[in-house]
C-alpha cells in the first residue's frame, strides 16, 4: 500500500489491529521467538522522567506503564489501573478537586515484589522534588498532595477544580517508578542513579537484559506480566542509531528488523523502499508538528550556565518581536512540506494542530514574504552592511541554527538559510547526532534542552487529546537550567504572567468549548502573537512493520509501542 493511500486511512485501518488479534494468535509466553526494532535515534536512558526525547520515553514503555493511557483512536484505557475515574463512577470528586485511582490486585513488579499505591505515591514525589529536574512536571501542574488511601487507591488532589485530571500518572510520558529501587533518587541524586535509570524494575511485558546507550537494548519477556501468553516474543532486540534511510530500508528492502520508526523520509523514497516487498509503512496524522524555537535568552559562551538558561539576559536580537516574525515571513512553509514529506505533511501555523477543536484558524504565516520581512527589518532599525548582513546598535543579525541529523532537516536547514539570506541574515548550520540532541545528559553542550544556539528545530507532541499538560509547559520558572539538572520543557524560555493565568484558567474550566478557546488563544501567544515557536508542518507519524508482524496498532496519541504485548508472528 502506497504512503498517500495509507495516509488517507491511517485511523481506519490501526483501529482494526487489535479485532486481527483476537483472532487465535494465542499460546504460551515467548512462543514467538525474538522481535527486532529499530530507531535511528537511539536511546540514552530508560527513565522518561530525565528525558524529554521521544526515543527514551517510548524504548522505556516496553518496561514502565502508568496507570492509564490512550489507544490508537485517542480513547483513554485503563492499564494498571482497574477503570478510568471520572465523577460518574466517584473517581472524580464533584468538586473536580480530587481523582482516586484504583490499581489492580495481585500486579506485580518485574522482580516480583507487588506494586502498591506507595508507588505511585513515590513517582509523584520523585517528579515533584523540589532540588530535582522532572522532564514531565508539566504532567504534575497544580497537584497539591498525592496520598496512598490504602495498598491499592491512590487520591491525587489538586490545587484548584481540574475539569481534566488526567495528567499525573497517563500516558507513557507519565508512568509509575518502583519506590524500592528508585528510593535513593530522589532529587538531585536523580541523574546519579545510573543503574536505576538504565534498567528500570518495571510492570510492561518486558525486562531490561543489557542496556547499552546509544546502542542496543536487549529485552526478555516479563515472567510475572499480568497478561497470560503475553507478550508473544521472548526478546526484543531494540537497535539505536544509524539513519532514517538505513531503518526504513532494513524492514522494508532486506527484512533484518521487524518494525522501524519514524521514518523521517521524503514520500516517494518510502515508496521505493516498499518495492522491496518486505514490509509496509503505516501512517496517521495528530499534533505532531517540526518548528522552530526561538531562544529568548543569550547563548552566548561568555556568560554562565544559568545566566544562558533563563530571561536574565534576553537575546541580543532574538529578543526583538519584529526580527522572530521577519524570520518567520521569509519561509516557505508549503514547500518545506513538498519537500520533506508530501501527504505525509501539512503545513501549519500552530503549535497545537490538532484536534479540531484546539486548532487555531492562524493561518497568516503560510504565505511566504520574503519583501514584508526585508520592510518590517528596515522599519525596525536592523540596516544592511556592506556584507548585506544586518545590523543595529553595533549587532549582527548572525543565527546558529541547529538541529539534529537527518536528511529532510538538513534539507530544511539549507532552504531557511538561503531565504533568511535574502532579509540579510547570516546563518550558520549545525546538526547534532540526534541520540546527544534528544538525549537528557546534563552534561552535555549539545542537547535541546540546553539550547546553545540561537534557533533550533525539531517536533514533539503530546499525549492523549487534550493539549493541557503541552501548552502548560511554557509556565514562567519551568525552563531547563542548572539546578534541574537541565530538566524542563520550556525550551525557548519563554515567560508571560497572562500565559500563566490562561494555564490556570485553562485547568479549571470544563465546558468544551470553552477549553478549545483557551487553548486556541495559548497556542496563538506563543506562535502568531510572539512568533516564540515558529511551526512549519504538521507531520504524520510514519512508521513501518514487516509483512509478518501481526497486532501493530499504530498510535499517534501515546507510544507507538504501547501495545507490543499483542504483537505476535504471523505464520507462513
Amino acid at each position: 500500500m502506497k504512503l498517500k493511500t495509507l495516509l488517507m486511512g491511517a485511523i481506519a485501518s490501526t483501529a482494526l489491529a487489535p479485532m486481527v488479534m483476537a483472532e487465535g494468535h494465542e499460546g504460551e509466553r515467548g512462543r514467538d521467538g525474538e522481535v527486532k526494532i529499530i530507531y535511528w535515534q537511539a536511546p540514552s536512558i530508560l527513565n522518561p522522567f530525565l528525558s524529554g526525547g521521544t526515543k527514551d520515553v517510548e524504548s522505556a514503555s516496553l518496561v514502565l506503564e502508568p496507570l492509564a493511557r490512550y489507544n490508537e483512536t485517542g480513547e483513554m484505557v485503563p492499564f494498571l489501573a482497574e477503570e478510568v475515574p471520572t465523577v460518574a463512577n466517584g473517581g472524580v470528586s464533584e468538586d473536580l478537586t480530587t481523582i482516586t485511582w484504583k490499581i489492580k490486585e495481585g500486579l506485580q513488579w518485574s522482580d516480583g515484589t507487588p506494586v502498591t499505591s506507595a508507588d505511585v505515591k513515590f513517582t509523584a514525589e520523585y517528579c515533584m522534588h523540589p532540588e530535582g529536574g522532572c522532564a514531565q512536571a508539566a504532567f504534575f501542574d497544580g497537584v497539591e498532595m498525592v496520598e496512598a488511601v490504602d495498598d491499592l487507591t491512590v487520591k491525587v488532589t489538586f490545587n484548584q477544580p481540574k475539569p481534566n485530571p488526567y495528567g499525573p500518572f497517563v500516558g507513557g510520558q507519565s508512568p509509575i517508578i518502583q519506590a524500592a529501587q528508585f528510593a535513593e533518587c530522589l532529587g538531585a541524586k536523580a541523574p546519579e542513579c545510573t543503574e536505576a535509570n538504565f534498567n528500570p524494575i518495571g510492570t510492561g511485558p518486558f525486562v531490561v537484559t543489557d542496556f547499552r546507550p546509544n546502542d542496543v537494548i536487549t529485552f526478555a519477556a516479563n515472567d510475572n506480566y499480568r497478561e497470560a501468553g503475553k507478550p508473544a516474543f521472548a526478546s526484543v532486540t531494540f537497535k539505536g542509531g544509524g539513519d532514517a534511510v538505513a531503518a526504513g530500508r532494513s524492514v522494508l528492502e532486506t527484512g533484518e528488523f521487524d518494525y522501524a520508526w519514524n521514518l523521517q523520509l521524503a514520500p516517494d523514497v518510502i515508496a521505493k523502499m516498499e518495492e522491496g516487498g518486505k514490509g509496509k509503512a503505516i501512517a496517521g496524522f495528530g499534533p505532531l508538528v517540526e518548528r522552530l524555537e526561538m531562544n529568548l535568552t543569550n547563548p552566548s559562551p561568555d556568560l554562565p550556565p544559568e545566566t544562558r538558561a533563563t530571561v536574565a539576559e534576553p537575546h541580543p536580537f532574538l529578543s526583538d518581536l519584529a526580527v522572530r516574525t521577519a524570520l518567520s515571513m521569509a519561509i516557505d512553509r508549503a514547500l518545506l512540506t513538498e519537500v520533506g514529506y508530501g501527504k505525509a505533511g501539512t503545513p501549519t501555523c500552530n503549535l497545537v494542530p490538532a484536534p479540531a477543536i484546539y486548532a487555531s484558524d492562524n493561518t497568516g504565516c503560510l504565505t511566504q514574504d520574503i519583501e514584508g520581512a526585508n520592510a518590517m527589518l528596515e522599519e525596525a532599525g536592523w540596516v544592511k552592511g556592506s556584507d548585506g548582513i544586518r545590523a543595529k546598535d553595533g549587532v549582527r543579525l548572525s543565527i546558529l541554527y541547529q538541529t539534529s541529523t537527518n536528511a529532510v532537516r538538513q534539507d530544511f536547514q539549507a532552504l531557511i538559510k538561503d531565504w533568511w539570506s535574502q532579509i540579510g541574515v547570516e546563518t550558520e548550520l549545525r546538526n547534532l547526532d540526534a541520540s546527544v540532541f534528544f538525549g537528557g545528559d546534563p552534561g552535555s553542550p549539545d542537547t535541546f534542552q540546553k539550547f546553545y544556539a540561537d534557533v533550533e528545530m525539531y517536533a514533539n507532541t503530546f499525549n492523549g487529546t487534550d493539549p493541557q499538560q503541552y501548552l502548560a509547559a511554557y509556565r514562567c520558572g519551568a525552563e531547563p537550567k542548572p539546578s534541574s539538572q537541565w530538566q524542563g520543557e520550556n525550551i525557548n524560555r519563554f515567560c508571560d504572567p497572562e500565559y500563566d493565568a490562561l494555564i490556570d484558567e485553562l485547568a479549571r474550566t470544563g465546558d468544551i468549548d470553552k477549553r478549545g478557546e483557551i487553548a486556541r488563544k495559548m497556542n496563538d501567544m506563543l506562535t502568531k502573537d510572539t512568533m516564540t515557536i515558529v511551526p512549519l508542518v504538521n507531520r504524520a507519524r510514519v512508521s513501518a512493520h514487516a509483512d509478518s508482524l501481526g497486532g501493530i496498532a499504530l498510535n499517534v496519541w501515546d507510544s507507538e509501542l504501547w501495545n507490543i504485548a499483542d504483537w505476535y508472528r504471523i505464520g507462513d
